[in-house]
């Protein structure tokens, strides 16, 4: 019974600019999830957790009528240290707001063209992330290395709204 996890974010483009990413990030030293559930109950496309505990949110935008018809990424700094937004090649880049950094991004990798600015989220805050961070990637390890055992209640709600979804082979 393998996983099934979710698309990036609904779009070939969307998928591609989140591999793109995570590539990216996994060279800058980042430990990386994708579609991770926050405190407030949004989700994040790409959360990164770097060496020294800080954590980033990458929002991805695969068009412009994406980014216009999503106003929710301002609720994403009271989770992070950093705020970026990832896009394609093709997306023009100026529609992008300076308060928060930029990647463009396709499926082979990334780059980083404007850092994001730093704006510390409080202790408690970053505790209750690191630790919904740790949780996730363990639980989706663990189905990855027994996907037959029964998910229960802890294994709920990781990649997002619902249960996990599990196919039969």
């Amino acid at each position: 019974m393998p996983l099934v996890a979710p698309a990036a974010a609904g779009s070939a483009t969307a998928a591609a600019v989140a591999r793109g990413t995570t590539r990216l990030l996994h060279a800058l030293g980042c430990a990386t999830l994708r579609e991770l559930r926050l405190p407030s109950g949004r989700r994040a496309d790409i959360v990164a957790l770097r060496g020294a505990g800080e954590l980033w949110i990458v929002e991805i935008k695969s068009s412009i009528e994406d980014f216009r018809a999503d106003h929710k990424w301002h609720d994403y700094r009271r989770h992070c240290d950093r705020l970026f937004f990832a896009t394609a090649p093709e997306v023009p880049l100026a529609i992008f707001p300076e308060a928060a950094g930029l990647i463009v991004a396709d499926r082979f990798g990334g780059q980083v063209l404007r850092e994001a600015p730093e704006h510390r989220i409080a202790a408690a805050t970053r505790r209750a992330m690191t630790l919904r961070f740790a949780q996730a990637a363990a639980h989706r390890l663990q189905i990855l290395l027994d996907p037959a055992a029964p998910a229960g209640e802890s294994g709920t709600d990781l990649f997002g709204q619902g249960p996990l979804e599990r196919t039969t082979t």
